[in-house]
């Protein structure tokens, strides 16, 4: 299935949080997490400007909406959730 963000929209794929620490200790799923804040940007509405498909940014921790495709979760954020892009 595909998905085509409108006007300054983004669509990211949140990176999958570490699930053991430096120390080698496992987290389980039900610990309350930190909710991540970095992704790969999977699609680019036609009024965002500065971001393209692949690149990997920092979004607001409580930003966007939250989007279930194909047993897959993902984030469509505005212009104003999108930080910085990470390099």
């Amino acid at each position: 299935m595909n998905i085509k963000p409108l006007g300054e929209r983004i669509v990211v794929k949140p990176f999958k949080e570490e699930t053991r620490t430096k120390g080698g200790i496992y987290v389980p799923d039900t610990a309350s997490k930190e909710k991540p804040q970095q992704g790969e940007v999977i699609a680019v509405g036609p009024d965002f400007k500065g971001v393209k498909k692949g690149d990997k940014v920092l979004f607001a921790k409580y930003g966007g909406t939250e989007v279930k495709l194909d047993e897959e979760e993902y984030l469509v954020l505005g212009v104003d959730d999108v930080l910085a892009i990470v390099e």
